[in-house]
């Protein structure tokens, strides 16, 4: 192959495949055809090892392996082109922002923030320029959507002729990179502390395209250029990026998930769940499942060095962190409830520095998500999950063998997990946290109740809403609102009943008492704790602790 043909225009496309070349020619080379001594030969063989090794993992979130992949790729564009303006200009117009695509302004702004800010590059970037702010739909619905008008009119404020020979090689160093071995156009985002990026949601895929015609008609918006991040609660659309054809999104997706193999994602499974390097959640589909090809990636490393205090922000924040604080300290059995997004795992990761240190921590969940061992290093932690051969009830059997002090459940999502919930949360341990999709008190006690039904052998519905209720003490509950705010909307008691003629209470074997609300940005007592609550309560705490909590339990109810 002929890399210095100067007459072929130097293009991304060119430069791509002369690095596949190089790579492949490198992994099948004979080191033993040289004529090498024994030492050179091991030097050789260990480099075909690390290369080989590195191209595996750098596609899965290892950052290590990314720049090693890097590197290589910059030291063959120097050797085989040279570092010339003029030829680095042939690939990337860096002198001429006119002739610059949305993509290359993007990537070169935000590596140009990455020098100062890493990782938090792409939330400085967004926040310096106000480009999550609210649009409008013509019938005044909000919407979030970063434009190629966005995009071009950063250059009205940064100037990339600041950008240097070398700045400009790992640019399209990365560029090269994300088309051959990393995760196309969202694979310098899925790096960034945001919470979370989707591709493939919106728009017609080849599924979805009209038979009457071969192509896509030109007004309409591609799968494949869909990209979409989730950001400080805002779901925001990135109109001027994408993967550019079809091949690309499905590329990506066939790669992204396989770190640790998770099994292959074929038309028979369909989906695929799974973590990354990072400890990302990848979440991938494909059809016939899903209409089309898709990926959802959920980032946590974003909010695990936040504080609640820093979660939860509103006018009086101290009044639910306080009583969040003694619900755990009195060892209350509580789930965490509300939509996705809405910022129960951040939550639930941020309420763990309130568990005694002494205490061991067994974790439940369905893919790694929590990763406590990183926040809490020096706590007696161990996370199980789900797999195809170990159920989720498996895994919570095993845990209780484990010495374990306090269960928590990432996510109640299904009827046997839900069953043994309550079933254990008696006895099994101190107490239990857990996640949970409902909507109200209610609901939850209902789910609750549906599992013990389904899975846990009871026949009698009162029965079994009995027992939830006199497993489950507190639910609080998460919302995101439009504009993306995060906030606590009711911290809320759940009440056995005995008078089973009382019908005017919820089922009438229950009722709920919400203890603090959020009302109009600001959270107000709204009830006080019962007097079975209050005792439980200062029974498990020690001399200093119980004379602070009674006069917090005082102050609630003093305020109805």
């Amino acid at each position: 192959m002929n890399f210095l043909n100067e007459k072929k225009e130097l293009t991304i496309e060119r430069i791509l495949e002369d690095v596949m070349f190089i790579f492949n020619e490198r992994l099948r080379s004979n080191v033993y055809e040289y004529g090498l001594n024994a030492d050179e030969i091991n030097k050789r063989l260990q480099e075909k090892k690390q290369l080989r090794t590195m191209l595996k993992n750098c596609t899965y979130g290892d950052l290590t392996a990314k720049d090693y992949i890097r590197n290589n790729i910059m030291d063959i564009i120097m050797n085989k082109y040279g570092s010339e303006r003029e030829t680095i200009n042939q690939i990337i117009p860096f002198d001429n922002a006119d002739l610059m695509s949305p993509q290359d302004i993007f990537e070169s702004v935000l590596y140009l923030y990455k020098l100062d800010y890493n990782t938090d590059a792409l939330d400085r970037l967004i926040n310096d320029y106000n480009l999550d702010r609210e649009r409008y739909t013509q019938a005044g619905n909000v919407y979030y959507e970063i434009d190629e008008d966005d995009i071009r009119g950063l250059l009205k404020f940064i100037n990339l002729a600041a950008l240097g020979t070398i700045d400009r090689l790992k640019i399209i160093s990365q560029r090269i990179y994300q088309l051959y071995k990393g995760n196309g156009a969202i694979d310098e985002i899925r790096d960034m502390r945001v919470d979370g990026v989707s591709a493939g949601v919106s728009g017609i895929s080849e599924e979805l395209k009209d038979g009457s015609v071969d192509n896509y008609r030109n007004n309409e918006r591609k799968s494949f250029n869909s990209i979409w991040i989730f950001y400080h609660g805002k779901s925001i659309f990135m109109s001027f990026l994408g993967f550019g054809c079809e091949k690309e999104l499905v590329r990506v997706c066939k790669n992204i998930y396989k770190y640790n193999n998770p099994g292959q994602l074929t038309c028979a499974k369909g989906y695929i769940v799974n973590e990354m390097f990072d400890g990302s959640r990848v979440s991938v589909a494909r059809p016939p499942f899903c209409e089309s090809w898709v990926m959802f990636i959920r980032k946590f490393d974003s909010v695990r060095l936040q504080g609640i205090e820093s979660l939860i922000t509103d006018d009086n924040s101290a009044l639910p962190i306080q009583l969040i604080w003694w619900l755990i300290k009195g060892q209350m059995v509580t789930g965490i409830t509300g939509q996705q997004g809405s910022g129960k795992t951040t939550l639930l990761m941020s309420v763990i520095d309130f568990i005694e240190p002494s205490y061991n921590l067994r974790i439940q969940e369905m893919s790694f998500e929590l990763h406590l061992r990183r926040i809490y290093p020096n706590r007696n932690i161990v996370s199980f999950k789900e797999t195809g051969s170990v159920s989720g009830q498996e895994g919570l059997d095993f845990a209780k063998k484990t010495d374990g002090t306090v269960n928590i459940l990432g996510e109640v999502a299904t009827a046997p997990v839900a069953s043994w919930l309550i079933q254990m949360a008696g006895v099994g341990s101190l107490f239990t946290l857990f996640t949970h999709h409902a909507k109200t008190t209610k609901d939850l006690v209902v789910a609750m109740r549906n599992a013990l039904l389904t899975e846990g052998g009871f026949s009698n519905e009162r029965v079994a809403t009995e027992q939830v209720c006199m497993a489950l003490d507190f639910d609080i509950h998460m919302v995101r609102d439009r504009k993306g705010h995060r906030y606590i909307e009711r911290i809320t008691q759940i009440i056995p009943m005995e008078d089973e003629d009382n019908s005017s209470l919820t089922g009438g074997m229950f009722k709920t008492k919400d203890i603090v609300r959020y009302v109009d940005g600001s959270y107000k007592i709204a009830g006080g704790l019962t007097k079975d609550v209050t005792q439980r309560i200062c029974s498990v705490l020690t001399g200093d602790e119980k004379e602070d909590f009674l006069a917090f339990a005082m102050d609630l109810n003093n305020a109805v």
